[in-house]
Formats: C-alpha cells, sequence, structure tokens
C-alpha cells in the first residue's frame, strides 16, 4: 500500500502543470478515491487536494524568482484562469505576492514532496477483529463540533453535558446490539484530516428500531450493512484512544488488506476497574476488504 502511495506521489510531480484527476491516483494504489483521500488525509494531515495546490504553488514560486516567463504564463501553466487568480493563491501559501516576490527576492514558503514509509514503534499488538453487521441507526443528540487531535473536546464535552438525564435515559433505552450501551459516532465532513476541520458529532447508541418508532426529538444516522474492524485498548483517557485512532490509520491500514469505507467511526468507552483515570476502548471502523 505504501509503495503504490509513493507511486501516486510520483504522479503528482510529473503532472503538477496538467489536471490531475484523483480517480487516476486511485487506479494507480488500487483504491476507491474515498479510501485513498482519507488514508492520504490521516498520514498526510492535511487534504490531498490542499497538498496538490502547495505543491503547484511552490514550484510556481520557484519560476516566479527565476524571472521568466512572465508571470500570467505560469499562472496559466499551474492552472489558473487569471493572473488575479493566481496572485491570491499564491499569497495564501507564500505571505507575499508574485509580483513583490519578483521584484524583492522575497523568501518563500516550500511544500516539500512527500513519501510514505512505515515506521513500527515499540512491541505491542493492536487487538482487533472483523465484524460483519446488518444494516443498523445511530440514535441520540447531534451537534457539529471541530476535530481536535489531544486531550478532551471541549465542544464535545459541552454538548453531553448539554442533553437532558432524562433524554439519556430515553436514549440509553433504544440500545439493542454491540456495540452497547451509550457511544459516540463521528462522521468527518469533508476529505480533510487537519485540526479544526468539522466532523457530525453523535452522543448515541446502536440500534436496529424502526424509524418511525423513534421520538421525533432525537437525531437518527441510517448505517447500511457492511463489514466493521474492531479495535480495543485500554490506558489513559482521552491519550490511549486518540493514539489508537492513529495507529489505526498509520499503522494497521498500509499493512493489512482493509480500506476506509464512509461510515460513521463507532466509539465505545467505559471507566478501567480501580482506575478512573483509564478507560477501555473499542473503536468500530467501516472497512471493506480489499481485492488486490
Amino acid at each position: 500500500m505504501l509503495e503504490r502511495l509513493n507511486q501516486a506521489m510520483e504522479y503528482v510531480e510529473a503532472h503538477l502543470d496538467q489536471r490531475i484527476e484523483v480517480s487516476e491516483l486511485a487506479r494507480i494504489t488500487v483504491t476507491s478515491e474515498y479510501h485513498l483521500r482519507r488514508l492520504f488525509s490521516s498520514l498526510a494531515g492535511m487534504p490531498l487536494s490542499e497538498y496538490v495546490r502547495r505543491r503547484r504553488l511552490t514550484v510556481a514560486g520557484a519560476a516566479v524568482l527565476a524571472g521568466e516567463p512572465t508571470l500570467l504564463e505560469i499562472a496559466v501553466r499551474y492552472g489558473y484562469t487569471s493572473g488575479e487568480a493566481f496572485a491570491r493563491a499564491f499569497r495564501a501559501v507564500h505571505g507575499v505576492g508574485p509580483g513583490e516576490a519578483r521584484r524583492t527576492g522575497a523568501a518563500l514558503s516550500s511544500q516539500p514532496r512527500l513519501s510514505f514509509r512505515l515506521t513500527v514503534e515499540g512491541n505491542s499488538t493492536m487487538r482487533y477483529r472483523i465484524v460483519e453487521k446488518e444494516s443498523f441507526r445511530v440514535v441520540g443528540r447531534k451537534a457539529r463540533v471541530p476535530l481536535i487531535y489531544q486531550g478532551v473536546n471541549p465542544h464535545i464535552a459541552e454538548h453531553i453535558r448539554s442533553i437532558p438525564a432524562e433524554t439519556m435515559l430515553r436514549i440509553a433505552g433504544f440500545s439493542d446490539q454491540d456495540p452497547e450501551g451509550v457511544v459516540s459516532a463521528t462522521v468527518r465532513l469533508s476529505d480533510g484530516f487537519e485540526e479544526g476541520s468539522e466532523l457530525d458529532y453523535y452522543h448515541c447508541v446502536v440500534t436496529a428500531a424502526a424509524a418511525a418508532g423513534l421520538p421525533g426529538d432525537l437525531d437518527v444516522l441510517d448505517c447500511p450493512a457492511g463489514t466493521w474492524a474492531v479495535f480495543e485498548n485500554s490506558g489513559p483517557f482521552p491519550q490511549a484512544l486518540q493514539q489508537m485512532w492513529a495507529d489505526v490509520a498509520a499503522q494497521w491500514i498500509p499493512s493489512n488488506p482493509y480500506e476506509y469505507r464512509p461510515g460513521p467511526e463507532i466509539l465505545r468507552t467505559r471507566p478501567h476497574p480501580g482506575e478512573p483515570e483509564h478507560s477501555d476502548a473499542q473503536l468500530w471502523i467501516p472497512v471493506t476488504r480489499t481485492t488486490a
């Protein structure tokens, strides 16, 4: 998988002055477009489209400083329809316009070429199982929150505090399958994994209850039948489960014959017996087995 990702990066470099289709990069990596966007963002910390844009403007910056050709020719070469659009994008990355950069020889920013490699740290193993689930519903209360990688997310904590106890009791009563009890489910709203990107967060349960029988004041997300990779760990909350999330993307996905598919990521946490600052966690990731 990592070798194919690096082949895709080579393709990007060779076509920075041409239109780059995600479908072609997905063909090179033998994955779906969804999985490629998701995996790239997880590993690189930025959307694939943002990486391509930054690499183009890095190469364009070198051309601007070189003095040839004209700024408009550079803009057109790297896919901009006008000098104004190129100048705006150039300034957003480099902090200075292309004309000023050429006149003054200003220092510019640079997006290095990416390459991927698997780094194995420690000697711990990831505990996981593969589960085939029939269709189900996520039922609870939803809030739109920013992604925060480290520490407790205060927006999620505030959302949970805002749900009345009586409402939580009603929600908990709909739990009828694994993962049991109150859980959280997150749906990413873009292919970006950068800090601050938006999520739909559900404080919820997993249920087979018919939509017609659910209260109108609850939020419902339908999940089709499919395959789930279920990971388990124990450790300090929330650091251990955040590390597990990162390890799934950086270690498990590139090393196993599965790829991401659309759907919510479901997390079940419970206090570890006798250790109130630790938790036992289950992370459910929607996946599909690759054919390659």
